[in-house]
Order: C-alpha cells, then sequence, then structure tokens
C-alpha cells in the first residue's frame, strides 16, 4: 500500500477518533447549565453517565463482528453518521428520558470507533509501523477532550447550549466525505483477510482474549471517570464557574496526548535495545502504572492547577498503559480476531465505567466526596499488570 494512502489513514483514524470523544464530552462541560435548566441531582447525571457506559458495552458485544464482517471502511462510516446525528439530536432534548434515548444512540454509534481503528492498524500496518500509528491514534480522544473544553463552554455561553450540540454533531458528517474518498485504495497486508466470521467459541476459550478484557476492565474506569466527573470535581474543589472549566480540563488532556504519543515510540526503543517483546512491552506497562501514582494527591491540592497537574500524570499514564493493551492486543491476537478481541474488552471497560461513574453519584450524594474513586484510580495500573503477568508470563507474536 502506497505511503500516502497509510498517511491518510492514520490521520483519518485519528480525526474520527478526536471527534468521538468530542461528541461524548459535550454533556460533561454542560452540566451546571443543563442542572440548572432542568434540576437534575447527581444521581441523575450519574444516570445519564451509566445508560452511555451500558449502552455501549451492549452493542459492542456484536461491534466485533460488525466490524470483522463489514471491514473497516464501511464499518466505521455507519458508525459515524449514527453517532453525529445522535450527537445533534441531545439539542431537541427537554427531558432526561429524551437526553438518555439520545446519550444510548450516540453510545452505539461510537462503539465502533477503537475496535474499526485497531483492525485498521492491525490488518493494513506492519508491526514496528503498527505501534506508533495506535500511538498517535490513541492520542486522538486526549486532542479532541483538549478542545472541547476549550470551546464548548464559550459557545455555549454565546448560542446556547443547543447549539454545542447541532455544531459538534455536524463535524462528523465532514470528516465522512474525506473518509470516502481517503480510504479508497487501503489493502490489507500479507494475507490477513479484511472481512471474516469469528466463533464465539474460539474467542472465549484464548487466554489472549481474557488477557485484554481483564486488562480493560481494570484500567479504563478511570478514563471514564476523568472525562466523566472532573469538570464537576473542580466545580465543587475550587467553586470555579463553567466558563472558567476549560483551562485546568484541557490541561489534563494535554498530559493525556503526551501519554499516548509516548508509549508508542517507548515500545519499539526498548525493542532496539535488545529486550524481547515480552520485556518491552511490561517494562513500557510498569513504568506508566508508576506514574498513575500521583493522581490521588490531587485531593489535597490546593490549586485547580496542581490539581490538574496531578491528575494529568493520572491520564499521561492510563493513556501510556492504554496504548501498550492496543499494541499487545494487535501483537498477540491474530490479525482477523482483533476487532473482536478489541470489542470484548471494551465491553469490559463500559462495565467498569459504568460502576465508577454510579459509585461517584452516590458518594457525592451521601457525603463521601471523590476519595473512593481516587483511590480506586490510583491501584488500577498495577493490578492490570499483575492480571496480564499471571495470564501471559510470556507475550508472543501471534502467527496470523
Amino acid at each position: 500500500m502506497a505511503r500516502g494512502t497509510v498517511v491518510a489513514l492514520i490521520a483519518l483514524l485519528f480525526l474520527g477518533n478526536a471527534l468521538n470523544y468530542v461528541d461524548r464530552q459535550v454533556l460533561a462541560l454542560l452540566k451546571p447549565t443543563l442542572e440548572a435548566e432542568f434540576g437534575w441531582s447527581d444521581a441523575d447525571y450519574a444516570h445519564l453517565g451509566s445508560s452511555f457506559q451500558i449502552a455501549a458495552a451492549g452493542a459492542l458485544l456484536a461491534v466485533g463482528w460488525f466490524v470483522d464482517r463489514l471491514g473497516v471502511r464501511m464499518a466505521y462510516g455507519i458508525a459515524v453518521v449514527v453517532w453525529s446525528a445522535a450527537g445533534m439530536a441531545h439539542a431537541l432534548a427537554m427531558t432526561v428520558q429524551q437526553f438518555v434515548a439520545a446519550r444510548i444512540v450516540l453510545a452505539v454509534g461510537e462503539s465502533v470507533s477503537t475496535p474499526a481503528g485497531l483492525k485498521a492498524a492491525a490488518i493494513y500496518m506492519p508491526p514496528r509501523q503498527r505501534n506508533i500509528a495506535i500511538g498517535l491514534i490513541n492520542t486522538a480522544p486526549n486532542i479532541g477532550a483538549i478542545l472541547t473544553p476549550l470551546l464548548i463552554p464559550p459557545l455555549a455561553l454565546a448560542f446556547g447550549w443547543k447549539a454545542a450540540f447541532v455544531l459538534t454533531g455536524a463535524l462528523g458528517f465532514v470528516w465522512l466525505i474525506g473518509w470516502f474518498f481517503g480510504t479508497r485504495n487501503l489493502a490489507p497486508i500479507g494475507n490477513i483477510p479484511e472481512r471474516a466470521p469469528v466463533k464465539w467459541s474460539v474467542l472465549l476459550s484464548d487466554r489472549r482474549s481474557w488477557t485484554v478484557v481483564g486488562a480493560k476492565a481494570f484500567t479504563d474506569c478511570v478514563w471514564w471517570f476523568v472525562l466523566f466527573w472532573m469538570p464537576d470535581f473542580f466545580s465543587r474543589q475550587f467553586a470555579m464557574a463553567q466558563g472558567d472549566l476549560g483551562g485546568p480540563i484541557a490541561l489534563i488532556f494535554a498530559m493525556a496526548a503526551l501519554g499516548a504519543i509516548s508509549s508508542g515510540a517507548l515500545y519499539p526503543l526498548l525493542l532496539g535495545r535488545g529486550f524481547s517483546v515480552n520485556a518491552a512491552r511490561k517494562t513500557s506497562m510498569l513504568f506508566f502504572a508508576l506514574v498513575v501514582l500521583a493522581m490521588p494527591l490531587a485531593l489535597s491540592a490546593q490549586s485547580p492547577w496542581i490539581a490538574a497537574l496531578l491528575i494529568g500524570c493520572g491520564l499521561f499514564a492510563h493513556q501510556g498503559f492504554s496504548t501498550n493493551i492496543f499494541g499487545m492486543t494487535a501483537d498477540i491476537v491474530p490479525g482477523v480476531r482483533v476487532a473482536s478481541v478489541v470489542a470484548l474488552g471494551a465491553v469490559a471497560g463500559n462495565l467498569s465505567g459504568t460502576a465508577i461513574i454510579e459509585l461517584a453519584g452516590w458518594s457525592l450524594d451521601n457525603g463521601h466526596g471523590y476519595w473512593p474513586m481516587f483511590a480506586i484510580c490510583g491501584s488500577a495500573y498495577l493490578a492490570a499488570l499483575l492480571f496480564i503477568h499471571l495470564m501471559q508470563p510470556k507475550l508472543e507474536l501471534a502467527q496470523n
């Protein structure tokens, strides 16, 4: 495949993943406005988040099959149409139930993004390029999460909250034009088929599948907690107005982007220094698991910027660790099964995300504050690495 086609693919996957997180983050940034207009409690807000997580988890059970059978190009295009329309539909919602309905459809569409992106990297790129590409693609959510808090609050204040949903949803339809023309010449490397049936019995009997599922369950809850609750955390902890939240939130996700970029380079660097696949991957993961230990210190920070730096260290570590999970998946799982295994892992991550979102709503409504969730965040990655090592004492490249 021509270099220009590879570059176009990476750019489009990057932009698609960024838009994915722009659309899902708008609700969190508008929480103070919507809470005041509709009289939501913390539990109501938590239920909106958990409905998204549960819907995504349910959809992901079929997403692997959907992507593996239709191929990346068609599956991703359909998904963006669905989630962009659902994002715009939030502007029509007037009750909690209507917001829930819009969130559910949004979740179903957005659930395709990561499995499709990882399958694209696995079948269209050789292993050494693949890890760099995964790192870049995994940076995209952070770029979306950086830009969204800087742009959405001022936009909502100037034109109303409905305009924020309409504009962000419409961007997906612009992306579709580039996707249609930019992916016409894609061709898989080697003999990996673009479309093939994957048997559940094969997926569920393979320890490699469960390694990915467990790693995602341990760690994804941290991402969902930060994405969904951090605007509220800064509002409560530092009495910040909605218009002032953009800076600290953007700093957090800028550090997350650095984590994704650096992790994409760290693994091949260690390979180049003579580390085995197993040692390079697990050493990279250990580094990021130790960095995240700084995150719970944000609870005692006296400044929102210090708190943002500490939470940013947590997301730096999360994205670094997450990129290594994705890279590990693309390495150890046969290419034809990658989308299905990533989808199963995302199901586990969405369910653990649901649990921590609901825990936060309960904890805040009952006067316990944010400490239980930060304690979980600090310990999640060392637990995940231990689980990976127990399941796969020696990581080895799959024979496709």
